[in-house]
């Protein structure tokens, strides 16, 4: 165990750190930034024989006079002197790497970061060489426990001709001590064991650190220095005629490739304009036969509710007033709403893309490239997950395998997994799923399968081979099957192994304090005070939440921790042979993408901020490691069904003006929804409809999941204005910009107070910026970076980088910031993704939909009419939210178009319409009841009119059907779900909403009582579950109140002497339009085979005779004269009301 001030090593840190960082550092100590500064000191980490560790001082040290062998190791942190560089040694640089990988680290506010070697990750054995904990020889040292450093095939690296093998802390001993091999005596010869050869063909020079020139000159490092004393990058980047290197930018030389000089251009750019341009996408119109007369309906109806609402207006209801006033009222508003709805739809578009096309501007030889290094900028991929027991860790292990097979270049992929709760079940699954990835990703790239997601790959009914070349994948097809399984029986195994574990070693450490209080004669009687912890499979304790809960290890309530699970793969390929695996992987890449388990550090008394608090802390530390210009982020339950769904986005980032796009945002697909998909879970009436208009205007809203963002944008910087960058920047093409050339108010010098104190948070912004631009390969790109420049491999991990990830997932980071403000995803509401969205196209960028042929990505949708509810309740209370901020779309900018603005208006105030709803499904029932109707007599105007805007109503859903691709069916169940949550979830979400900006109050909907599923064999048996909720009861009066009217006025109509059918046709036309809309709520609370539950009908006899005394109380029969006359007769009567 290392103990780190402010950078890690592992037991000691005994390679000191790059001039960058001390630059970064020394900088930052003058700054005096906020937050926690650590001084360098000597630190000292205490393994104890329970698996705590425990920091002491020099003094503490001394003061003691104990020196065992309890003390394993120690860190000792040198002041930079010229004497103290790192060593510039291939073998140094993968063991520092091999290191990192093998390494758990913790950190947070006021406390040490630490990095925890782990020589075992899991119970099982473990393969890859990228993953933590993977076998390998043991260190030949003579009481050294540790590794042998091993290469990217997981084989022994042997620093000497002698091939004595050495762990990484043995061999920086030695070189730093004697400099001779501890085997043959021999000094070491490291220039002649390099096994990477630089490779210059590509066009691509390495960089030297800031603060060190080509041929290494220190003293010339040190008069690169501003006049603050700060390294001047921008000197050095002139003097060094260097590239940018983590990341990296680069030009090529003019010449470099025998171009002729005269030309103007440069070797890539030369090389990449000989060939036709071809555009990545295109933007394909809906047809005129379709939208035109989509526009003429919407135009005629229009107008027609116009005319509809002056006559209504104008002629009044004088018999009964009241029930005009409120039809008005209701209708008045259902006009502004369907304006609010309809016009963003007046500009649909489709969109397609040519992979082909980016496959040979990106990843396809050329002279300047003969090995195909990609082109392609980085991914970096999220996914969240908060509670194994809600979110199942197979699940989750499932979306994270499909991730690392993704169809893009592998290294320039990287996946970070959020682990809110800080669960050692989540830890250690996704180990597992690190683990089985070294069988289930090469086997997908072998056989091209579809998807890659093993649970839904192994449930697709029909024939496996289809489409399978290889005569092999019947028999690695049953071996991967039969591997699943085991992996499958593993992670739901976790939660007893870890219980199993975690009881043996506390009974193990209370038998240690009851053998301690026997030797120290305490008192027997007192009670053993040994904390029940949670223990990893090393044996040593879990920095984060516990099983059972205890300070500094509860969920809100711990350390952060950051494993690096795979380390970054190397930059060329590395093909499988036939004697490694289970499987036959001969030319096939076996690499495997980066993958970083992070959970973010919680304390009492910090708002954390939930999931968007959690996606920050995500982008920061994926900024510091690996910085990728893009980032797509999923749910725990959403996994790419579509491999290629990456290099789709991709298309509309990298194409030609797509410098201003700020995300692209899938359709959500998903799985798992009944047949008749009863309570529109599918929702494909607003991804296929409502967002493919949006599309045609200023870009879709961001919907949470499923989204490709530009990390630039999520910065809160406008989109770049080529003019205006190009009037103080010469030549931005050739060189990242600065953050204050996209902001001119933003002071560099007040970084810190935008971005917190991270200078490699700092420094990663302009990289990011640059990485992500479109390729400058045609005239028409005014803003773009050279082909060729993002071929550089990336600099390998080491310790102090990762402890600078540790350091920005701290609680404390963000205090006085602009984090969850302007940067990142926005703080204070429920729906963050869609304030998030709207922040970014009210500063001027726009998105993109992109609707792939096969699904991009796939997820699970709650069945259930109680969950799906909740779920409706949650973003309906988000959007009052939205209303009542500033993020309301009626203070929005000039840079938010018209449409756009009418579009996020409607987010905001469609929830306020069940208030008109209800009322207007109660009108029916009243009018039956009273024998009034909404209006005086049924003109033949009214008539027309209605007619008119019903038949334009129909010819619209037509047609938009037919653009949007969407069935009949589903849009009529989008109607009728519109009605029941209308009447139940908006309606509690805009009381919430009132009651909170009011009074302050919040109220949580939550579940009263609760059933279990009785066929467990059945996919659907969730949706016959019944679970009682408030929500359910406006919805059941409605229907109840109108059953009741119906029978009530077809009673007294039978029986009236004059009866007026006029009016009773009327009232139950529409009281039947509210009940046909109510079909799917009655269906749902009838449960399975018409088992009701008891609640239903306690609370519907309930709601009755209530409703039957509130109107004998407000209309109480009255005595007319035949019933006095019968009365007088000695007789009685029977009267309706």
């Amino acid at each position: 165990m290392a103990s780190l001030s402010h950078n890690p090593s592992k037991k000691a840190l005994r390679s000191p750190r790059s001039p960058r960082e001390r630059d970064r550092n020394n900088g930052r100590d003058r700054d005096g930034d906020s937050g926690p500064q650590n001084t360098r000191n000597i630190k000292f980490a205490r393994r104890t024989s329970s698996g705590r560790y425990v920091s002491l001082s020099r003094d503490d040290l001394d003061m003691s006079g104990e020196l065992s062998g309890d003390y394993m190791n120690y860190t000792v942190h040198i002041p930079p002197t010229p004497d103290n560089q790192p060593m510039e040694s291939s073998v140094a640089t993968k063991a520092e790497e091999q290191y990192v990988s093998n390494s758990l680290f913790t950190g947070g506010f006021n406390s040490v970061t630490r990095a925890h070697l782990m020589d075992k990750v899991i119970e099982s054995e473990v393969n890859h060489p990228q993953m933590a904990g993977s076998k390998g020889s043991a260190c030949a040292m003579s009481a050294c426990d540790g590794k042998a450093m091993r290469d990217e095939r997981g084989q022994d690296v042997a620093p000497c001709e002698c091939r004595f093998k050495i762990c990484r802390d043995c061999f920086m001993d030695a070189q730093k001590g004697t400099g001779l091999c501890p085997g043959c005596k021999e000094p070491y010869k490291l220039g002649d064991y390099d096994d990477e050869v630089p490779e210059f063909s590509n066009g691509a020079l390495p960089l030297p650190a800031p603060g060190m020139s080509v041929m290494n000159n220190n003293n010339k490092s040190l008069a690169m220095r501003n006049q603050n004393g700060e390294f001047d990058h921008n000197r050095w980047l002139f003097e060094t005629q260097g590239t940018y290197g983590y990341g990296n930018a680069y030009w090529p030389k003019d010449d470099m490739y025998g171009d002729d000089p005269d030309d103007g251009l440069r070797g890539g750019m030369a090389e990449t304009l000989d060939k036709p341009w071809k555009p990545l996408s295109r933007r394909i119109p809906i047809p005129a036969a379709v939208i035109s007369p989509y526009r003429l309906l919407v135009l005629i109806r229009f107008i027609g509710l116009g005319f509809f609402l002056t006559w209504r207006v104008r002629h009044q209801n004088s018999d009964a007033i009241w029930l005009w006033g409120m039809s008005i009222v209701c209708e008045l508003w259902f006009a502004f709403s369907w304006i609010l709805d309809q016009l963003p739809k007046l500009c649909p578009i489709n969109r397609s893309t040519d992979l082909s096309v980016l496959r040979d501007k990106f990843d396809m030889p050329s002279p300047s490239n003969p090995t195909g290094r990609s082109d392609l900028p980085g991914v970096d991929l999220f996914v969240s997950t908060a509670d194994p027991e809600k979110e199942p860790p197979l699940v989750t292990a499932n979306t994270i395998l499909s991730i690392l097979a993704v169809d893009f270049p592998v290294e320039k992929v990287a996946c970070y997994v959020s682990d809110d709760g800080g669960a050692l079940l989540t830890f250690e699954a996704m180990a597992e799923a690190a683990s089985f990835a070294d069988l289930w990703v090469p086997f997908c790239r072998k056989h091209d399968i579809e998807p890659r997601n093993p649970e839904s790959y192994f449930s697709i009914k029909g024939d496996p081979t289809k489409n399978k070349s290889r005569s092999d994948f019947v028999k690695d097809r049953r071996r991967i099957k039969r591997e699943y399984d085991e992996f499958k029986v593993r992670i739901n195994g976790l939660p007893d192994s870890i219980r199993r574990r975690s009881d043996a070693f506390n009974a193990r450490e209370e038998m240690k304090m009851l053998k301690h209080m026997r030797e120290t004669a305490a008192d027997p009687m007192e009670p053993i005070k040994v904390p029940k912890a949670t223990w990893m499979a090393d044996g040593t304790h879990w920095p984060g939440t516990w099983t059972v809960g205890t300070t500094d290890h509860s969920k809100g309530d711990h350390a952060g921790i950051l494993q690096v699970m795979l380390k970054p793969p190397s930059s060329d390929p590395l093909l499988g042979c036939a004697e490694d695996k289970i499987i036959d992987f001969t030319d096939i890449d076996i690499r495997l993408p980066m993958f970083v388990y992070v959970s973010r550090e919680k304390r009492p008394g910090y708002d954390h901020n939930k999931k968007a608090g959690a996606m920050n802390a995500l982008v920061r530390a994926s900024a510091v490691l690996s910085n990728g210009p893009f980032i797509l982020n999923l749910d725990c339950d959403h996994y790419i069904y579509n491999c290629k769904a990456v290099r789709e986005g991709m298309c509309f980032m990298m194409d030609l003006g797509g410098e201003d796009i700020c995300y692209i945002q899938f359709p959500q697909r998903f799985e798992g929804i009944d047949p008749s998909d009863r309570y529109a879970n599918n929702n494909t009436v607003f991804f296929d409809g409502n967002m493919r208009a949006l599309d045609g205007v200023q870009g879709p809203v961001y919907v949470g999941t499923g989204c490709m963002f530009r990390r630039f944008a999520l910065y809160g910087f406008d989109p770049p204005q080529p003019d205006k960058i190009a009037q103080t920047v010469p030549d931005p093409e050739t060189h990242a910009l600065r953050p204050n050339d996209f902001d001119p108010d933003l002071d560099v010098n007040l970084l810190p107070k935008r971005f917190g104190n991270s200078t490699i948070l700092s420094d990663s912004i302009p990289i990011a910026e640059f990485q992500g631009r479109p390729l400058a390969d045609h005239p028409m790109v005014k803003y773009g970076r050279p082909p060729g420049a993002l071929r550089v491999p990336r600099e390998p991990l080491d310790a102090t980088t990762v402890a600078e990830a540790v350091s920005v997932i701290s609680c404390w980071y963000e205090d006085k910031t602009e984090w969850g403000d302007r940067v990142g995803w926005i703080y204070g509401s429920v729906t963050e993704d869609v304030v998030t969205g709207y922040r970014m196209h009210n500063r001027g960028w726009r998105s993109v939909y992109c609707i792939t042929k096969r699904d991009a990505f796939r997820g699970s949708a709650p069945i259930n009419l109680t969950d799906r509810l909740h779920q409706v309740l949650r973003w309906a209370t988000g959007s009052v939210e939205i209303f009542f901020s500033r993020n309301n779309a009626f203070l929005g900018s000039k840079r938010l178009r018209l449409l756009q603005r009418l579009a996020y208006l409607n987010v905001g105030i469609y929830p306020f319409t069940s208030i008109f709803l209800i009322v207007y499904c109660f009108l029916p029932a009243l009018s039956l009841l009273s024998g009034q109707f909404i209006v005086q007599t049924l003109d033949v105007l009214f008539l027309i009119y209605l007619l008119l805007i019903t038949l334009c109503l129909i010819g619209l859903a037509i047609l938009e059907v037919k653009w949007s691709g969407i069935g009949l069916e589903e849009w009529w169940r989008n109607e009728q779900f519109w009605l029941i949550s209308g009447t139940s979830a908006h309606l509690a979400a805009v009381l919430q909403g009132l009651l909170k900006v009011i009074a302050g109050i919040e109220i949580s909907f939550t579940l009263t009582s609760k059933a279990a599923a009785e066929d467990e064999d059945d996919i659907f048996a969730d949706l016959y579950l019944v679970k009682w909720t408030s929500l359910m009861i406006p919805p059941i009066v409605i229907a109840l109140v109108n059953i009741i009217a119906i029978a009530v006025a077809f009673s007294r109509t039978v029986y009236s002497s004059v009866p007026q059918w006029s009016k009773f046709i009327g009232g139950a036309f529409f009281s039947m339009w509210v009940l046909v809309h109510l079909y799917p709520f009655a269906k749902g609370l009838m449960g399975r085979r018409g088992k009701t539950p008891t609640i239903v009908f306690v609370w519907s006899g309930l709601i009755a005779i209530t409703l039957s005394l509130l109107w004998i109380s407000i209309s109480p029969p009255s005595g007319g004269q035949p019933a006095a006359g019968a009365a007088q007769a000695g007789g009685s009567s029977f009267q309706f009301p």
